[in-house]
């Protein structure tokens, strides 16, 4: 059924409501203005043939169908007041005059009636199958006492009397308001189809259907926000992303456990496309545009994609870059040593070849022994090698204080450790790049107090004025990029400690100190390298 057929309908019905309920009111109000105006003559009737001289004088020793002055009189009074019957009874209720011969002689149907207390009384009685409206009033003699009663009646007219005597009205009244319902259920469903873009319900039902159905199996994330900060959508992608709760929906961004860079990125005008933030351990690109509608902002969209896994692969990608133009550099050097063997042999110089070949891997197998014999992990051993590699090819040296000592961890620990002794170091490489006597000094210690990392480096050092701001995610000295990469190796690393219940803090002391403190789960508890 089209919308408009809906509200004609749902009109109708209310408007049949209205009709039974005004015609239960009418019934009602018909038969208490009945009892009421009725009963008043009926009463006066009633109080007339009771004050009667006559009834006063032969009521009190009348029998039943004997004489005809008190039935004459009785007959007068009913057919003066328009009554249906009327009726005299002696002080015991015995009907001794009556309209209707069937009641001579037989007791006086008084209902609730409280003649009998010498007081007048008017209200339905139900006698010889009828239903009456009768007065009652005592007969007292010259002294006050009372004689007899004297019954005025009229027939109580019935449900379908009175319904039938309401019919015109109700007609008009039925009539008037389909005219006004049918009229307001077009004019309703045309304003209400404009709104809602000359669709029908099954149509707004079908769209937001799939409309849910589309967002919330997107593998992208989606969040809306109304001009006040509200959200209005965010799909399961979204929420997981963001660690939002499932009754997100509605609140306001200030109510949620949002953080002050993401709540930024989610509520500010965007320069370009593909910010980066850092929530929790994930790298996510937000991408926000606003929403205009007529001409004006209604809201904002921003679609959000989780960069975690592509930025571990460009990591791994430019690390693999790294270690291919340190093998294209020490492939350079080791063709020039093989030159010098060349032309020592073709010299004739045996010993000096000797000498020289043993000079040249002295230096390497003395770094791999001095890594390997303190660091028990070989992921993290693996990694000092390949970054003093690296080091050296800039122009810096990357050296492992004596005093350090870690035995093998488990996986989980060994991952976190690479992730934030690899971002200490390349920070420190970045700050002491260009500067004379660049040097980098790394201390891996693992005490009774838990892990502890030490960076320390010949640079310049943090200046005072940025202080812990250097953790926050996307803050840089360095270049920007494009889309905000730089800025979130220290805020990882930040994070990566809290989770292990420790942190990361730094210092000057002729350069930039970065001590980083990480507490061992019970499972993953390193174990002391023998000495």
């Amino acid at each position: 059924m089209s919308l408009a057929g809906q509200y004609l309908v749902l009109q109708l019905l209310i408007v049949l409501a209205v009709l039974v309920a005004v015609v239960a009111i009418s019934l009602e109000q018909s038969a208490a203005a009945f009892e009421r105006i009725e009963g008043r003559r009926a009463l006066s009737a009633a109080e007339s043939l009771g004050g009667n001289p006559t009834v006063r004088i032969l009521l009190p020793g009348a029998e039943p169908g004997s004489g005809s002055g008190l039935p004459a009189v009785a007959e007068s009074i009913r057919t003066l007041s328009g009554s249906s019957q009327v009726a005299l009874a002696r002080r015991d209720g015995i009907v001794v005059a009556s309209s209707d011969p069937g009641q001579l002689g037989r007791p006086l149907e008084l209902g609730a009636s409280r003649v009998m207390e010498g007081r007048a009384w008017t209200g339905v009685v139900h006698g010889s199958g009828n239903v009456y409206l009768s007065a009652h009033v005592p007969v007292l003699d010259d002294t006050g006492t009372m004689i007899g009663i004297a019954s005025i009646s009229r027939n109580y007219p019935s449900a379908l009397e009175r319904l039938g005597d309401a019919v015109p009205n109700l007609l008009t009244y039925l009539g008037v308001a389909s005219v006004l319902g049918v009229a307001g259920s077009l004019l309703l469903a045309r304003r209400v189809k404009r709104q809602t873009l000359g669709m029908e319900p099954t149509e707004i039902t079908n769209l937001v259907e799939n409309r849910e159905a589309m967002l919330h199996n997107l593998k992208e994330g989606v969040v809306a926000l109304d001009p006040s900060e509200r959200i209005t959508v965010a799909n399961d992608s979204a929420r997981q992303l963001l660690g939002l709760s499932p009754d997100c929906v509605g609140k306001n961004l200030s109510a949620l456990a949002v953080e002050p860079a993401l709540r930024e990125v989610l509520t500010r005008e965007q320069p370009g496309p593909d910010r980066l933030v850092l929530v929790g351990e994930r790298l996510v690109v937000l991408n926000r545009m606003p929403m205009l509608s007529h001409g004006r902002t209604i809201g904002s969209v921003t679609t959000l994609r989780d960069r975690t896994e592509l930025s571990s692969l460009e990591r791994e990608l430019g690390t693999t870059r790294t270690a291919t133009d340190t093998l294209r550099a020490q492939a350079h050097e080791f063709a020039n040593q093989l030159h010098i063997i060349s032309g020592l042999i073709q010299i004739g110089e045996y010993d000096a070849v000797v000498q020289f070949v043993n000079g040249a891997t002295l230096d390497r197998t003395r770094l791999n022994e001095e890594v390997t014999s303190r660091i028990g992990d070989p992921a993290l051993a693996a990694l000092l090698i390949a970054k003093s590699s690296l080091a050296a090819e800039g122009g810096v040296t990357l050296q492992l204080s004596p005093d350090s000592h870690l035995g093998p961890v488990g996986e989980d620990l060994s991952r976190d450790l690479t992730t934030v002794v690899g971002n200490l170091v390349d920070n420190a490489l970045d700050a002491v790049r260009g500067t004379p006597e660049a040097s980098v000094e790394v201390l891996i210690d693992d005490g009774a107090d838990g892990l502890r990392v030490t960076v320390k480096d010949s640079g310049p050092g943090v200046p005072p004025e940025h202080g812990d701001a250097i953790f926050s995610q996307g803050f840089t000295t360095k270049q920007a990029t494009a889309d905000g990469g730089r800025g979130y190796g220290l805020a990882l690393s930040r994070v990566v400690c809290q989770r292990r219940g420790g942190q990361l803090s730094v210092h000057n002391d002729g350069g930039a100190v970065f001590t980083a403190r990480l507490t061992p789960t019970p499972g993953s508890h390193p174990r002391k390298a023998q000495p």
